[in-house]
């Protein structure tokens, strides 16, 4: 890793039949390799899962049954894929994912992976560091950044957007080292990302709430910010405690 402006990445994006990564499948997969400057290569394929594409999952992205049927299955591309990420810095969009879908499906054909240990940039914790769109996901980072719109949400033209976002959020940044450096450590939220109390401050959020949240399985950034809060509070009611002369009466 060096200058950032002279790395090469490979940004990817998958499609799937579902959020399980242990149950659902891969049915399309998009990759870019590029560099500050240009596009190198691209590589998309729909997949054929072998099993039914859900209507709640085809709503989203438009795939359907008869778009994917005879199309090579994930154990035939697997390898390709491997191939063309080769040494590259991955790029995308809660990546970590994405990673995990392929290494599940590496995992239930018996193909070698390495792609868990792989270094990799998430530009949704880039978003958060970056801290001035209201909301990080994908499209409204796009809209933010006024980044013209690919069409469908589909593998290719989230991979293309996505490859513009990165290049705004990393305009800070001389090295790619400093943003993996950064991106050691959590990140504090500015309000809840997801749930009941979407879009409040943690600091409105009832604290029987946060207790419940803190004992889920939410990724390193939530449960910080859970934390750090609940901090707060306990420290809050220790010193409402410790200078009420009538507190223990």
């Amino acid at each position: 890793m060096g200058l950032i402006n002279k790395d090469v990445f490979v940004c990817l994006d998958c499609e799937t039949t579902g959020l399980e990564n242990d149950k659902d499948r891969i049915i399309e997969i998009a990759l870019v390799r590029f560099t500050f400057d240009e596009v190198l290569e691209t590589y998309e394929t729909l997949i054929d899962p072998v099993m039914p594409i859900p209507e709640a999952s085809t709503a989203i992205h438009h795939i359907t049954d008869a778009m994917v049927k005879g199309k090579p299955k994930i154990q035939e591309i697997l390898p390709k894929i491997f191939q063309f990420i080769g040494r590259s810095i991955i790029v995308g969009h809660g990546i970590t994912t994405d990673i995990a879908f392929i290494c599940s499906a590496a995992k239930q054909n018996s193909v070698p992976c390495k792609l868990a240990s792989h270094p990799y940039l998430d530009t949704l914790r880039m978003a958060r560091l970056y801290g001035e769109s209201p909301i990080n996901s994908l499209e409204k980072l796009r809209q933010h950044f006024n980044i013209a719109e690919e069409g469908a949400h589909r593998a290719m033209n989230d991979v293309v957007v996505n490859i513009e976002v990165f290049k705004y959020l990393s305009r800070r940044y001389k090295t790619t080292e400093q943003i993996v450096n950064r991106l050691k450590s959590p990140i504090q939220l500015k309000t809840m990302p997801l749930g009941k109390h979407k879009g409040r401050s943690f600091a409105e959020i009832p604290v029987e709430y946060l207790r419940w949240a803190v004992n889920q399985n939410f990724d390193q950034d939530l449960m910080f910010s859970l934390k750090t809060e609940l901090k707060k509070r306990n420290k809050g009611a220790n010193f409402g405690q410790a200078s009420n002369p009538f507190s223990n009466l």
